[in-house]
């Protein structure tokens, strides 16, 4: 252990048996002792025995913990509060359960599936949610990221296999009887992923990555379905540069537009929009929203039977949407080894949205959710259904944001929506026959609105955090230009990147007193700072370790004007022509003068170097070197260097690499509580100095 007796600029160690006591004086304040905790190792082999020993026991409580927070609703279902939340569940169940409908419609168009496999994995995944999700609020079913990265595996796949994506039921038949099947129970990768409590992985998709990924990747959707808005035919692109081969086949084939369907789109997005933008503007006067993607589908269902726009116009239409389930196949497993990458990223940006979206919706209304069991779900919302024809499936921030304005209470309000998909399923589902794709794009085109106004938001982003900013850009460009996997990789990659160089390059400044306190700043940010006299305070604003050690020793030379080793060699080379000097008076006879020219030593303003290591949360072996190195070339030129500040993970690397001499018995000199302790231990050096030499 050690003991830290705080009174005063001086730093005394004592060797008290096996602890360590270091006195500082600090004023008139009373002395007080600061003692290290002794913290006992445990090996970490008796650290997995541990483990394995609590998790192999087999006992009723161990089962019953296991099964309960396997299945969460077992915990909360049964202190339901029937009276108080069933109204909010029922209304809010209702309303996704609406809007559920045309959507998973919509994004059929997306992952290239027939519509009534959208509403299949709408069902399972509420079911499964409700059993083993921990967040309150969220709705999990068919979001229009995954379901774009589904359909670009299924169209790759279906070339390889020699189909015609432009033929449908060529498209639909084996895009569900076997591709999106693999794909989906590939995403067991999600349940490992929480068996091995791999939640943190997260942590690293920061924000604007997130953003920009969806901003990106919504560019890509909005281009994917403008053939649909306009009525044309062209070949579905693959591979990277996706949005700009689709545009050039765009503008190509623009000549065949179907003026119907050009028509139908424009009437659909200005209704649409308008309704939304009411719904904005009054939506603490709407108790619910305005289910205006239903009404639109089924006004538009009406006019395009009773118009007879397939068979007058060549108007594309849904087609065929049988009832009832098909029951359940294996996938497959042959072409597992094809799309096992592909899986990946759809499993990271499921999680990655379904963690973010249920952390903040149980920090807004005070509850915890389990980033691990977060994955178990998604994990089991994804491989159970994957045998009832599903595809991907993640929590959705637009239906989340209705579904807690709707008054949801629990995840009651996801079985009552399930319920409404089923009887769609079951009865509803061949009255949709009729209905124009070109009005499903359309709800997916309105339905972007909100991750494409981030563009609005670029320069409120900029002025918050350039930095930040600049990684959005990144992935937003790099997810429409390249392709929507990529995007995300680049973004996580140079996010990283722009973190290391942060700390390569970090904030360095010198350092003045404030009058009359026994603080330090920034004497480049602060006025009226005093210098402290024969003495340089050096601050630096980030671990030092090997990919900074370089540029930490350049901004210390830099801003003390003074590299220890130049001036070393210098040195050495004065004295030599000091020595060549009076040599040559000797021998030729030099006047005096000329002499004492020589021997006039060389002048440095300051006698202490006082570095701040607040900021430097670790060290390296590289910066354990480097500071070793400093205090070696800087004693050489009877200049001290202090350290101030240290965290104990910093003490204890330096004492462990010998920084403070065998024993630490120099510690008490190279090593300070606060910057004033070593400011006033240096003075207290010069006044001894003085002393002397008087």
């Amino acid at each position: 252990s050690a003991l830290f007796l705080l009174n005063g600029p001086k730093l005394i160690h004592v060797n008290l048996s096996q602890t360590e006591a270091i006195k500082m004086d600090i004023g008139p304040s009373p002395s007080f002792l600061m003692e290290r905790k002794v913290h006992i190792q445990i090996s970490g082999r008796q650290i997995i025995k541990t483990k394995l020993r609590k998790s192999c026991s087999c006992t009723t409580k161990r089962l019953k913990n296991i099964v309960m927070n396997f299945f969460p609703v077992l915990q909360w279902l049964p202190k339901y509060h029937c009276r108080e939340y069933i109204w909010g569940d029922i209304m809010s169940g209702v309303v996704i359960g609406i809007i559920l409908v045309p959507q998973a419609i919509a994004y059929s168009l997306l992952a290239g599936l027939k519509p009534i496999y959208s509403l299949y994995t709408s069902f399972f995944a509420n079911i499964i949610y409700f059993l083993m999700g921990t967040s309150r609020h969220v709705s999990v079913g068919i979001f229009s990221l995954l379901s774009l990265m589904v359909g670009q595996v299924v169209d790759r796949e279906l070339l390889l296999a020699g189909f015609d994506l432009n033929d449908d039921d060529d498209c639909y038949a084996i895009g569900v009887a076997t591709h999106p099947l693999v794909l989906t129970l590939l995403l067991f990768f999600q349940v490992l992923m929480g068996v091995f409590r791999l939640g943190f992985v997260s942590i690293y998709l920061s924000e604007s990555v997130l953003d920009g990924f969806a901003t990106g990747a919504s560019l890509t959707i909005l281009t994917a379905q403008v053939k649909y808005l306009i009525g044309i035919k062209i070949p579905r692109s693959q591979g990277h540069g996706i949005f700009l081969t689709t545009w050039i086949n765009i503008f190509q084939n623009i000549s065949q537009a179907n003026l119907c369907d050009v028509i139908t789109s424009v009437v659909c997005i200005v209704v649409l929009v308008a309704a939304k933008e009411l719904g904005d503007r009054y939506k603490h006067k709407l108790k619910i929203p305005l289910p205006t993607e239903l009404v639109v589908i089924v006004v538009a269902t009406l006019v395009s039977h009773y118009g007879k726009l397939n068979e007058v116009y060549s108007s594309s239409v849904s087609g065929a949407i049988p009832t009832g389930f098909i029951p359940p196949q294996l996938p497959n497993f042959n072409m597992m080894h094809r799309v096992a990458l592909d899986a990946v990223p759809l499993a990271i940006v499921g999680f990655a949205f379904t963690i973010s979206l249920s952390e903040m919706f149980a920090k807004k209304y005070a509850y915890t959710v389990r980033a691990n069991q977060e994955m178990f779900a998604i994990g089991f919302c994804n491989i159970i259904p994957s045998f009832f024809h599903c595809f991907a499936t993640s929590a959705a921030l637009a239906k989340t944001l209705v579904k807690s304005s709707t008054g949801c209470q629990t995840q009651v309000s996801s079985v009552i929506s399930a319920v409404v998909v089923l009887l769609v399923l079951l009865f509803l589902a061949p009255l949709f026959y009729s209905l124009q794709k070109c009005v499903l794009a359309c709800i997916i085109i309105v339905s972007l609105r909100g991750a494409l106004r981030k563009f609005r938001d670029v320069p409120q982003r900029y002025h918050m955090n350039k930095v930040d900013t600049l990684v959005w850009c990144v992935t937003v460009f790099s997810s429409a230009l390249i392709s929507t996997e990529m995007g995300l990789l680049i973004g996580v990659l140079f996010s990283m990147l722009c973190i290391v160089v942060r700390t390569q390059r970090p904030r360095t400044a010198l350092l003045g007193q404030i009058q009359s306190t026994a603080f330090y700043e920034d004497d480049w940010e602060y006025e009226s700072l005093c210098p402290v006299p024969n003495a340089k305070i050096f601050r630096f604003e980030a671990p030092l370790y090997y990919a900074n050690k370089d540029f930490f020793l350049k901004s210390l030379y830099r801003m003390t004007g003074l590299d220890p080793t130049l001036e070393a060699a210098k040195r050495k080379k004065n004295e030599k022509k000091q020595k060549e000097g009076n040599r040559g008076t000797i021998v030729k006879g030099l006047d005096q003068a000329d002499t004492a020219l020589h021997l006039v030593p060389n002048q440095v303003d300051f006698q202490t170097i006082i570095i701040d290591c607040s900021s430097v949360t670790f060290l390296d072996t590289a910066g354990i070197i480097t500071l070793k190195e400093i205090l070696n070339d800087y004693t050489e030129l009877k200049i001290a260097v202090l350290l101030a500040c240290c965290n104990p993970s910093v003490i204890d690397s330096l004492k462990r690499a010998g920084y403070f001499g065998k024993d630490c018995k120099k510690m008490h000199e190279l090593l300070f509580y606060s910057i004033h302790g070593a400011v006033q231990f240096a003075r207290g050096r010069k006044l001894l100095a003085d002393g002397s030499a008087v």
